[in-house]
């Protein structure tokens, strides 16, 4: 199953499943507004957790949603290091860091270290293991000045 079927069946389930859903975040809300304490976060996990049943997916299939997810967010970080390599630029951080930056990507991480901080066109920073392509990013942007 590719992400776009994966898109095409959780549509299908909110059209299917509206009123459910629709029910579902209005007991949420009123759950959030009202109770105070923590027994507030076990109604509205219990809340969550019926609904996921409800659906009929599993949590591994969730997890499995959510891994192809960032898997395909990890592809287009690549291919897009790949066409902004000569526009990249390196920073020297004070506490020893480095960031590399370019018009989509910022990359943050230790000189030595083994993985990145990625963040892509403003979203939070991802790990990323630093393989041929995050090194070239960053030799590259060093030899830009």
């Amino acid at each position: 199953m590719n992400f776009n079927q994966d898109i095409d069946i959780w549509i299908q389930f909110f059209k299917d499943n509206w009123v459910m859903l629709l029910i579902a975040l209005v007991v949420l809300f009123l759950v959030i507004k009202i109770v105070k304490t923590v027994v507030k976060w076990l109604i509205v996990a219990v809340i969550i957790i019926g609904v996921v049943v409800y659906s009929g997916y599993t949590l591994d299939d969730l997890k499995d949603i959510g891994t192809k997810a960032i898997e395909t967010v990890k592809q287009e970080v690549v291919s897009t290091m790949a066409g902004e390599v000569k526009d990249a630029k390196y920073t020297t951080n004070k506490d020893g860091s480095f960031t590399v930056t370019t018009k989509n990507l910022e990359l943050t991480g230790m000189p030595g270290d083994r993985k990145v901080k990625v963040s892509f066109q403003g979203t939070p920073a991802i790990e990323m293991k630093i393989d041929d392509t995050i090194r070239n990013l960053i030799d590259q942007a060093k030899s830009n000045g």
